[in-house]
């Protein structure tokens, strides 16, 4: 915890600020991962350098000298790598840009693809008129490939495991959308609103009180990040546990949403 203090222009007031707490999945004289919570960015904002972010906090508790490898979206839990030596940041940044880095991501949708399993392959290029996002376009951009598959089929929503290929800005996020596939509560790339349990549960009738969301946040945990080790080249798996508000969404879809064997469709 930190203490801060504001000047308000006539008296300095202080201000109390809680960093998140942050869990170690995997350690070792090279490597270190991290949990990363949703809502906690990977690194400094490019637009607000003072907002806190994971890369600050590490440095902090733990060295100055541990960088991150790759990033996460702000609103994306899961698997954040950190080299601790220059020598593995090097072996790892090239093994992420030659794509042989392994990703697997968990997504609640909205609706479901028809089949099982599928690859989307779609050019992301940058969205002109929102600064900080971007498009998918079957000629124009940076090319882009996403696997996913299946896992349940829920009365107009989905688990999905995605496995991106290739590397780019909100690719997931993207991707899926452009399938007809939202995650819930992507704010940018479908509707901002979470997943609630009137949303599934028929005849549900909530207190006089504002009902809070089962899922409130995006609906994306990156559950599995595998690469070759460093030093070693042993293959090496590091998987982040899913958060209980997201084994709780999926509680209660199995419970109310019922399962099946075919998707329905907008």
């Amino acid at each position: 915890m930190t203490l801060e203090t504001e000047d308000t222009g006539h008296e300095r007031v202080a201000r109390t600020q809680t960093r998140p707490r942050l869990e170690i999945l995997y350690e070792d004289e090279d490597l270190v991962a991290f949990l990363k919570p949703s809502g906690l960015l990977t690194a400094p904002d490019h637009w607000d350098k003072m907002r806190e972010n994971l890369m600050d906090i590490v440095h902090s508790r733990w060295s100055p000298e541990w960088f991150n490898a790759h990033r996460l979206d702000c609103d994306t839990s899961g698997v954040i790598l950190c080299a601790k030596n220059w020598e593995s940041l090097k072996t790892v940044s090239k093994a992420f840009a030659e794509h042989t880095v392994q990703k697997e991501y968990v997504a609640l949708v909205r609706w479901a693809p028809k089949e099982d399993t599928g690859t989307i392959s779609l050019k992301i290029r940058d969205d002109p008129a929102n600064p900080g996002r971007v498009l998918t376009h079957k000629r124009e951009g940076r090319p882009a490939e996403t696997h996913y598959e299946v896992i349940t089929r829920w009365r107009g929503y989905a688990r999905i495991h995605a496995h991106p290929a290739t590397g780019r800005l909100h690719q997931v996020r993207v991707h899926l959308a452009a399938i007809g596939c939202p995650i819930i509560a992507d704010r940018f790339y479908g509707n901002e609103r979470g997943l609630f349990l009137s949303d599934i549960k028929p005849g549900y009738k909530h207190k006089d009180e504002e009902e809070r969301p089962l899922m409130g946040r995006l609906a994306l945990h990156a559950a599995i990040l595998s690469l070759d080790h460093p030093r070693t080249g042993v293959r090496l798996s590091i998987r982040a546990p899913l958060s209980h508000d997201f084994e709780m969404a999926i509680k209660y879809l199995d419970r109310y949403a019922g399962s099946m064997g075919i998707s329905e469709q907008p």
